[in-house]
Parts: structure tokens; sequence; C-alpha cells
């Protein structure tokens, strides 16, 4: 399986058509088809339903997709690592994060990273743990920020300096707003959106869970969520409460929503992880060491 064939399927999945992929890659429509028939008689399967003047993806297709867009961004990451002069110290940085105000810390730290090395580009690729976790195995992230809690064997990291405080997001005419601190006691019997990450049982430690103590099997939630933003609309439309981190969420005077901190409060730590192992490029060499400057050396 060529590489220039997997960016041709690649571009006939986006486009939604021969004909647009053909023109997009600058190739003739016949020698396109061609090419996709060979790759779904190489790998057995059929990769589209064609249509009259389109194409879609089969299941199998869907798949290829997949594996095809992380095959590619692989390939790409390795050609600038090596693109770069060994004189100098240039390049991309990946970084996979999820949502926390506490990544300000990183950003100052890229922001010293630039001024000393204009030509290092930071890519950042936002999603929750499982997804920051997948990419960095798979290679396609250098770096990744993960909140607690979260399994840290693979990867050595450095602790970051703060911590994430956890609270509930609710309508300011809702009862609990009312409230300076929310309680255990308090989120029985009502509606809530948790986070998917949180609300997960592993070998890992998990506090989220451990401060719900036995009335966590009694909460009753409504929804899960990955990212925060859209739980907020959730939350805004009267569908539940959301117990998430400070910070996430717009909660200013012109918000319809308000912010109280859980009573006991529950803190989650974050930390910067990469493989054991990792051979990094120049770039990503001086990135770790500009975070071993700013907030201590490797665990």
């Amino acid at each position: 399986m060529e590489l220039r064939v997997l960016r041709y399927f690649l571009a006939v999945a986006r486009e939604g058509s021969v004909t647009g992929a053909a023109n997009f890659l600058h190739v003739t429509q016949p020698t396109l088809s061609r090419q996709i028939k060979d790759l779904e008689e190489e790998l057995g399967t059929k990769l589209f339903v064609r249509h009259s003047h389109s194409v879609s993806l089969t299941p199998d297709g869907m798949r290829l997709r997949k594996r095809a867009e992380e095959v590619v961004d692989m390939i790409e990451k390795t050609e600038a690592e090596f693109a770069v002069k060994e004189e100098s110290v240039e390049g991309d940085v990946h970084i996979g994060a999820g949502e926390t105000r506490v990544m300000r810390h990183v950003a100052e730290v890229i922001h010293e990273l630039r001024k000393d090395y204009p030509n290092i580009h930071i890519h950042l690729y936002s999603g929750n743990l499982e997804d920051v976790t997948e990419r960095l195995d798979k290679g396609l992230l250098d770096f990744g920020v993960l909140i607690q809690p979260a399994d840290l064997s693979k990867y050595d990291y450095v602790n970051l300096p703060e911590k994430d405080v956890w609270g509930v997001v609710t309508r300011k005419d809702s009862p609990l707003a009312a409230r300076q601190a929310i309680t255990r006691q308090d989120l029985l019997g009502e509606p809530l959106i948790l986070s998917r990450q949180a609300i997960r049982r592993t070998s890992a430690k998990n506090e989220f869970i451990e401060w719900f103590k036995d009335d966590f099997e009694k909460l009753d939630v409504v929804a899960t969520l990955n990212l925060v933003y859209n739980a907020a609309l959730l939350a805004e439309s009267g569908v539940g409460h959301v117990v998430t981190l400070d910070g996430l969420v717009n909660t200013s005077e012109h918000s319809n929503l308000c912010f109280r901190f859980l009573e006991p409060r529950l803190e989650s730590g974050l930390n910067i992880v990469w493989k054991k192992y990792q051979v990094f490029s120049p770039a990503a060499e001086v990135f770790l060491q500009k975070i071993q400057e700013a907030f201590g050396e490797t665990v």
C-alpha cells in the first residue's frame, strides 16, 4: 500500500467525489478511479458506495480513513523533523491537552520558547484523556497535558504547579445557585452532567468518585460529556447541572450560568507527559528543557 495511494483515497473521502478529488490532486479522473479500484482489490473490500455524482464511505472505508489519516500525519511529522537543518533549532512541537485553565502555565512556557526559538512552531490538539493518550501512544503527539485521574505508568512526566478545582455549573435561577458551596447531599436527586473521564473506574485512584463515597451510585446522571462547551449549553437549557472544573464555562454577570465550588474542596492535579524512552526532535527537546526549567525535573 503506497503513501501516494492513501493520499488519493483521503482526497476522495474528503471531497465526496472522484471528480472533485481529481481536480484537487491534478490527476485525471480515470487515473484516480483506477488507483481507488486497485486499492479496493488489494484490501479485498469495497471502500466507497458509488452514487450518480458522488461517493460515500463504506464501514470499511471509514475504518481505513481513520488509519490512513494517522499514517499520513505520522509521515508528515517525520518528514518535517528530518527537514530541519542540523545547525538550527526549528521545527514543530505537537501538544495535546484537555480543557483546563492551568494550560496558561504551558502557554507562558511556549511564549518564552518562541522568543528564543522563533522558528519552532507549536501545534495544539484539544481532546479528552482518551483522545490525547491515543495520539501520544501512536506518536502523533510529542507531549500531552493530562488532568487527573489518569494512568501515568506508561509515561515520564512533570507535575504542573497548580491544580484544577471542581465545582458545579448551574443556572442562576436554580436552587443550587443560592448556595455558597455544593455538598454531596445537595447533588442527590438532581439531574447531573458529568465528565466521562471523571467517572471512569480504572486501576488508578479516582478521587472524583471517592469524593462522593457511597452516594456515587445514587447520582442521577442524565448526560455525560467529553468537552464542556456543549454541556454548558445543556445546563443553560435546564437539562442538568454540570460538575466540572473551574474556569471553563462563561459565568460572568451577562451569563445565565454560575459556578459553585464543591464542599469539601475537590482538586485535580495535572501533568505534562510523554512516552517513556521517547526520542525527541530538536524542537521537542528544547521544549522539554523549557518545561523542566519552569516546573521541575522529570518524575
